[in-house]
């Protein structure tokens, strides 16, 4: 077990010490849950009352957030408390799943694919024609990478995860259980027959430190590709349609979905539920809130809410003059 004296937290997270505990931190916690031996973070002052009664030895706090120490209950000021969390929490994260064979026997790997130095390539995955591995690439058990694929320099993929192919993939990714990459896009046109179904011919596009979580789909291009640009972050069960072009670092978060060919330019949020229309573009910086609904082109820097989504200012005054007008 991991465990760290409160001097040696300051020193990793940059901090100032205030206050003093005998005895090492074995673990982090939420404030309501902490123990003796775990240290937790106030990164808001809305925590702050809670600080008193909670049984952690210490705690990580803004250094905006006015809070002094308890006795034997120390206080490490930083500035910002979410990102000392982040270097924490990797401090204490347990060493990744073991393999006891770097390429595992059970593994079906093509004669003709390059597989760079110190890959790992779990049990029952299968690795097609052409494919080329850079360096200290890990792929876990039960993971399906098809033929003439690309995949970056220690790029990590969990199991279940299908990549089709010719799927460029670029360095220090990771798809997390099951993601699907390059799949067909949705696409089918009324016929006599019934539904024709509109083949998809591109490929997928992914550039460096991209992560993409559990469930995540992410289809090929009809023509070209689609592309997902440099550190995007996507979240569990994310929907990416056919030719859609994210910029850089944009953040599309849970059950959220685009539609074919939406263009999101570099720093876009994406939140929860929302749904964005085909061949929208939304500019970068943009936020789209919540559970909205996107059907026209949203500028640099404004945020939407609603459904359809509208400005956000707009869309509050709309909702406090439903609510007036129903106390009516």
């Amino acid at each position: 077990m991991k465990s760290f004296t409160v001097e040696e937290i300051s020193q990793l997270v940059n901090g100032k010490l205030e206050g003093a505990c005998d005895h090492k931190i074995e673990a982090p916690e939420q404030i309501e849950k902490a123990k003796k031996g775990t240290i937790t973070f106030i990164g808001n002052s809305k925590y702050v009352k809670l600080w008193k009664s909670s049984a952690a030895s210490a705690a990580i706090v803004s250094e905006k957030i006015t809070i002094t120490p308890s006795e034997g209950k120390a206080l490490i000021k930083v500035e910002n408390a979410d990102l000392a969390m982040a270097m924490l929490l990797e401090a204490f994260q347990p060493e990744p799943p073991v393999f006891n064979e770097d390429i595992h026997p059970t593994a079906v790997i093509d004669a003709s694919v390059t597989l760079g130095k110190g890959c790992k390539v779990g049990a029952n995955s299968y690795i097609g024609k052409n494919v080329v591995l850079g360096d200290e690439v890990i792929i876990y058990p039960n993971v399906s990478v098809f033929d003439d694929s690309i995949i970056g320099d220690q790029t990590v993929i969990w199991s279940g995860t299908v990549i089709r192919e010719r799927s460029e993939i670029g360095k220090h990714c990771i798809f997390h259980n099951n993601v699907s990459i390059g799949a067909d896009g949705f696409g089918y046109r009324p016929s006599a027959q019934g539904l024709t179904k509109i083949p998809h011919i591109g490929n997928v596009i992914i550039g460096n430190y991209v992560e993409v979580g559990a469930n995540s789909c992410i289809d090929r291009g009809k023509f070209s590709a689609t592309v997902l640009g440099d550190g995007c972050k996507i979240d569990n069960l994310v929907q990416i349609g056919h030719n859609s072009i994210l910029g850089k670092f944009c953040i599309m978060a849970g059950n959220s979905g685009l539609a074919g060919s939406v263009t999101l330019g570099d720093g876009v949020v994406i939140g929860g539920s929302a749904s964005i229309k085909d061949h929208t573009t939304i500019h970068s910086g943009a936020t789209v809130g919540a559970g909205s609904g996107v059907i026209a082109d949203v500028a640099a820097g404004k945020t939407v809410v609603g459904y359809p989504a509208t400005d956000a200012r707009e869309m509050m005054k709309q909702w406090v003059a439903l609510r007036k007008l129903a106390r009516k």
